[in-house]
């Protein structure tokens, strides 16, 4: 299939580890879900978010789409209307329904979307395990490209919560039993140089890539430096305190306008009681952690504190560069990633090398959204995945603290508009060396 790099052929003896992978995928969704409540299911805040049952639908309606109904004669849609209430963007398969009215679908209820869920888990397995080495090779790109959109929802599903209860007076905990933040204290970063010359940048083939992530070429970079670790809470405060958010010369002409309109006067979930901050994390209302990562800001807001700074963002050329140089248990440390279950950024030890590049917070870089020179956009709905996005938005770079294990690399492309903050997105300095 065009678009997605293809994983090697498996066997047929081997497609057990293949359900095995299906199976232990589709229940982390589910076990993300289980700590809610059923009203929790149906939240929508703003446009750009979406009510988890949504998001455990649609993952479903991905499967049941481009698997079951194209390569299982014996398969009969779950519901028809599922077909446009969760279609999320394939205009080339159908009209889907408006994103900014899915928290006004009451019905199908959560009990009908689980089972509609389990449906779908239930025929997979069957045709899984009744296709042969033809059949095989035909549904393997597409489960495998299902399985990392899963991911990337499940990614989402707790970003999309966050920003619900967040706007809940009350700030409710996701879940109230996550993990105090470790108590480590961040040195005054460093900074890491890398020379100039020709680099090659995107996907190698070896392990699945999206298209976006391609095809591979080479682009020359001049010397330049990249701090250490991420910007830390402190670092921002700094900025805060320093007038920052009142002082246009540091912000780009749309980031201040759009400063003006929001009244932003600190980062996304950052609330100043009686003289302290505080910020709003997936177990509720915490103190302002000063040594974790800087999470919830703009690219605005990026590009503004490194305009304070003396320095600026680094390109997503330079961030491969260095990331590719290094892997995401790299610097001593496993990588903070949804796994490690504290589900916010923290402050990682001291070490020699860069620190933090996987995990924690995605990195804004100063990169346009755009098409690696001779991309193609794949052929029919799939080709709609990524290509037609790439107008308007900014790369971040590395994965962050609720992201799946093994759904990072340093190829990875993230893109989301300048203004956006739900995402647990920071910043990372660079300079011109």
């Amino acid at each position: 299939m065009a678009g997605v790099q293809h994983a090697p052929d498996l066997p047929a003896e081997e497609r057990r580890s293949a359900l095995a992978y299906y199976t232990q995928v589709r229940a982390a969704t589910e076990t993300l879900c289980a700590p809610l409540a059923i009203e929790d299911f149906g939240l929508q805040t703003m446009p750009e978010v979406s009510p988890a049952k949504w998001h455990i639908a649609h993952t479903s309606w991905f499967f049941e789409t481009f698997l079951l109904l194209r390569y299982d004669a014996d398969y009969r849609a779950f519901d028809p209307a599922f077909d446009h209430l969760f279609n999320s963007y394939y205009l080339t398969h159908c009209d889907p329904f408006p994103r900014v009215r899915r928290g006004l679908l009451s019905r199908p209820t959560v009990a009908q979307v689980f089972a509609y869920r389990a449906a779908v888990d239930e025929a997979m397995t069957v045709l899984i395990g009744k296709a042969d080495e033809v059949l095989w090779r035909q549904i393997e790109p597409m489960l495998v490209l299902g399985l990392n959109h899963e991911q990337q929802h499940q990614e989402l599903l707790l970003t999309d919560l966050k920003h619900a209860f967040a706007q809940n007076p009350l700030r409710p905990a996701y879940r109230a039993n996550l993990p105090g933040p470790p108590n480590e204290r961040v040195a005054q970063a460093a900074w890491l140089s890398y020379p100039a010359g020709l680099y090659e940048i995107g996907a190698n083939g070896q392990e699945f890539a999206y298209d976006n992530e391609m095809p591979r070429h080479r682009r020359w970079l001049d010397g330049f430096a990249l701090a250490d670790r991420p910007v830390s809470n402190a670092d921002y405060l700094q900025f805060i305190q320093d007038g920052g958010y009142r002082e246009p010369r540091w912000w780009l002409s749309e980031g201040w306008a759009t400063v003006q309109v929001e009244g932003w006067k600190a980062p996304l979930y950052w609330e100043l009681r009686d003289g302290d901050w505080w910020y709003m994390t997936l177990a509720g209302m915490r103190p302002l952690d000063l040594s974790a990562p800087l999470c919830h800001v703009s690219h605005y807001e990026a590009d503004a504190y490194a305009s304070w700074a003396g320095r600026r963002l680094p390109t997503e050329a330079e961030w491969e560069v260095a990331a590719a140089a290094a892997n995401p248990g790299a610097a001593g440390s496993r990588p903070n990633l949804r796994e490690t279950d504290y589900l916010q950024p923290v402050a990682a030890a001291s070490s020699e090398g860069i620190r933090q590049l996987f995990g924690d917070v995605w990195e804004w870089t100063a990169s346009p959204y755009t098409a690696y020179p001779r991309y193609r956009v794949a052929e029919g709905p799939v080709g709609e995945y990524n290509g037609k996005f790439m107008s308007g938005q900014m790369v971040l770079r590395g994965g962050s603290c609720v992201t799946p294990e093994g759904h990072v690399r340093s190829s990875y492309r993230n893109f989301f508009y300048p203004q956006d903050r739900w995402q647990f997105s920071g910043i990372r300095l660079a300079e011109d060396r």
